[in-house]
């Protein structure tokens, strides 16, 4: 985790997963998608990104926000995704046994993945609500239940399960 505060008072955390085994390009497929998101909105569309790399980048997304929330007190919903990278890791290398004695490289790769939040600079104003209407200007209300509308039609009662006729020996 790590925390920065640049000339905008734009609080940034960090959060980093490093040695991720999966390759780097297929982690900046889903990352793409990310930045400049606020949280809820990525983390909705991590929900129904159909692919694995999904799953490890909402880990990091849920570790960032949670050190931004535990280590400065932020808002976990009202923080913006600023960069979402996806660095490439060390490579292990296997090796596939071949017909006629011969061997094909296999290579695992590997990825450190890092999201950094920042705070919305346009929730540090008040959201305007709505104002309430007084009381005087609401509908007048019937003085007479028989003014009022008729009921909604009741739905049908269900019907018990038929029961299994009995032979009756005769």
């Amino acid at each position: 985790m790590a925390a920065k505060t640049n000339t905008q008072e734009r609080t940034q955390v960090r959060a980093q997963a490093k040695w991720v085994r999966m390759s780097a390009r297929k982690a900046r497929i889903v990352l793409d998608n990310l930045r400049g998101r606020t949280v809820p909105e990525a983390r909705t569309v991590l929900a129904f990104t159909p692919r694995a790399a999904a799953r490890e980048i909402d880990r990091v997304l849920a570790s960032a926000v949670a050190n931004a929330e535990s280590a400065h007190g932020l808002d976990g919903d009202e923080l913006v995704v600023l960069e979402a990278f996806a660095d490439e890791g060390p490579t292990l290398k296997r090796w596939r046994a071949r017909a006629r004695g011969r061997v094909n490289r296999i290579r695992k790769r590997t990825c450190h993945i890092t999201i950094v939040v920042a705070g919305n600079p346009a929730s540090g104003r008040p959201r305007p609500q709505k104002a309430a209407k007084p009381e005087s200007e609401s509908a007048p209300t019937p003085a007479t239940p028989a003014a009022e509308a008729p009921p909604a039609e009741e739905k049908p009662k269900r019907r018990s399960p038929a029961k299994k006729k009995q032979e009756v020996p005769a």
